[in-house]
């Protein structure tokens, strides 16, 4: 395929993927991918999952989990339908947070963690729950400034985090940071509130150092997750998700490429097909609303976009 015909194939997509290729692929005029934008909240996926929503403002009766779930599920099988994970695929997709309008309010109200039943936009006590609630909240015009205060609370000593701080670790984690970051980077974006950048200056370090792939202990591969390319992203850390946020970071912080990155963005810039397409590396078990994206082995939409974009920004700041 040439690069005009990914393109066009890319173009053929649901609004929520179709609307950020426009914009960040083609460049087209904003008139247009505005239009496209709008259209999430009135078919296709975008509109699926707003249809799920309950009176309460929750989806699947639950905040993390859905209400029907009386076990922690296997590895690899997390459902996917309950609010916060609901709430974040709509944000990154692009949805026009006036459609949810009252949401952020019935949340309050009606909204309570599954872990010690503490208040919805308060967050918990899991650093990735926190990161998405941090943005979700931003996202819908709540005041979050009290829980962005929480993650430079909660850095450990190496610079990142770990969801089993809780537990007493001390050593930060690959996922954790990744999705700690990214929820700073979103909610600074979206409020235009720096506070929390040197906290996310220092969890990018953290993953930054270790090249985006190595223990700083051994100098082993710290997974063979490292090597993943995959949407939705989910909870892990991959590669895909680790490219995408530092050249994204870089961007809005108006710096260089970090050379540390460089592994990462060859490995990434190496799985492209020859026909100019990424395959989806893997697929995480679990309940969903929708189907997001192809099996494994096969051409994907998303990581194909998500890819060509990360390698964009990093080749205009080369």
């Amino acid at each position: 395929m040439t690069s005009a015909t990914v393109h066009e194939w890319l173009r053929d997509s649901d609004p929520t993927l179709r609307w950020q290729v426009e914009r960040d692929l083609l460049e087209v005029p904003s008139a247009v991918w505005e239009q496209t934008r709008a259209c999430i909240a009135v078919e296709g996926d975008g509109a699926t999952l707003l249809s799920h929503q309950d009176d309460d403002g929750q989806w699947a009766g639950g905040a993390f989990f859905p209400a029907t779930m009386t076990e922690h599920p296997p590895q690899n099988e997390q459902p996917y339908t309950a609010t916060t994970w609901t709430l974040t695929s709509l944000r990154e997709w692009g949805l026009d947070p006036r459609v949810l309008d009252g949401t952020a309010d019935k949340l309050r109200a009606h909204s309570r963690w599954e872990y010690d039943d503490l208040p919805y936009w308060d967050g918990e006590v899991d650093v990735c729950i926190n990161a998405m609630t941090l943005a979700n909240g931003a996202w819908l015009g709540e005041d979050m400034s009290h829980l962005a205060a929480w993650f430079p609370a909660h850095a450990l000593a190496d610079g990142g985090w770990n969801c089993e701080w809780v537990e007493g670790s001390t050593r930060s984690s690959f996922h954790s940071t990744i999705n700690a970051v990214r929820g700073l980077l979103a909610y600074e974006k979206l409020t235009g509130d720096t506070s929390v950048r040197d906290a996310r200056h220092r969890g990018e370090e953290y993953l930054l150092s270790r090249q985006l792939r190595y223990r700083a202990s051994t100098g082993e591969q710290v997974g063979p997750w490292t090597d993943l390319i995959v949407y939705p992203y989910r909870a892990p850390f991959t590669l895909l998700k680790a490219v995408d946020h530092v050249t994204e970071a870089a961007e809005w912080d108006g710096a260089p490429n970090d050379p540390r990155a460089e592994e990462a963005v060859a490995r990434l810039r190496a799985a492209r097909r020859n026909d100019g397409r990424w395959d989806q590396g893997w697929r995480f078990g679990g309940d969903t609303w929708v189907a997001h994206d192809v099996p494994p082995g096969q051409p994907s939409k998303w990581v194909t976009f998500l890819a060509e974009r990360a390698l964009r920004r990093w080749d205009r700041a080369a």
